[in-house]
């Protein structure tokens, strides 16, 4: 269950951040109030998913998957630039969240 808990953190995280983009600076405030809500789910089941998995992991899982995924939805849906380094680092931070789940 706390993976689960893990997992809609992620989630939860990388929607409050895209409405953190889609805010613009907080003057669009009905993203702001949504993205609030989101880091509130966030970090309430990034909580829950702690009672069983050890903080370091959970913390890198959650921030390296959620940098993934909202590179992904930058590349995606805000057309933001990618370059052979950025891919390369951001390889580096998947390396290390797997590797961390792999020897825990």
């Amino acid at each position: 269950m706390s993976f689960i808990y893990l997992f809609l953190a992620i989630i939860f995280e990388v929607s409050g951040t895209t409405l953190m983009k889609l805010s613009n600076g907080f003057s669009n405030i009905k993203y702001a109030v949504i993205m609030l809500i989101f880091y509130v789910l966030s970090l309430s089941t990034l909580t829950l998913a702690l009672k069983k998995i050890q903080i370091g992991i959970a913390y890198a899982t959650w921030s390296g998957i959620g940098i993934v995924l909202l590179t992904i939805i930058g590349l995606i849906a805000f057309k933001e630039p990618i370059n052979l380094q950025k891919v390369i680092f951001i390889g580096f931070i998947l390396v290390g969240t797997v590797g961390l789940n792999l020897i825990k």
